[in-house]
């Protein structure tokens, strides 16, 4: 899965967890210390969360970080290249993406 493929899925999980937590992105960012246009250019999948991010928006959202990345897989590979996958849909496949 390239970059901007996990990029976009971090933001649509993001952007459910916290319509689902019934919260502005204003809110959010005030909760997780970020400023709300970062919140918006993550849910757009313009940019990649850091690790830290990542704990800050879950904390304020009160889910698991295992949420925010819910269907993101790392397929290990030989020593120079592995591969991100999207995780097996309801019909049991997997898709993949280039290395």
């Amino acid at each position: 899965m390239p970059p901007m493929e996990i990029a976009t899925l971090f933001g649509e999980n993001l952007a459910r967890c916290r319509k689902r937590a019934a919260m502005s992105q204003e809110e959010l960012g005030v909760g997780a210390s970020l400023h709300r246009t970062e919140i918006s250019q993550l849910e757009r999948g313009l940019r990649v969360a850091r690790i830290d991010t990542l704990v800050k928006l879950a904390g304020a959202l009160g889910v698991s970080p295992c949420e925010l990345i819910e269907g993101i897989e790392w397929s290990p590979g030989s020593t120079t290249a592995g591969q991100f996958m999207l995780a097996p849909g309801p019909q049991g496949r997997a898709r993949q993406g280039p290395t």
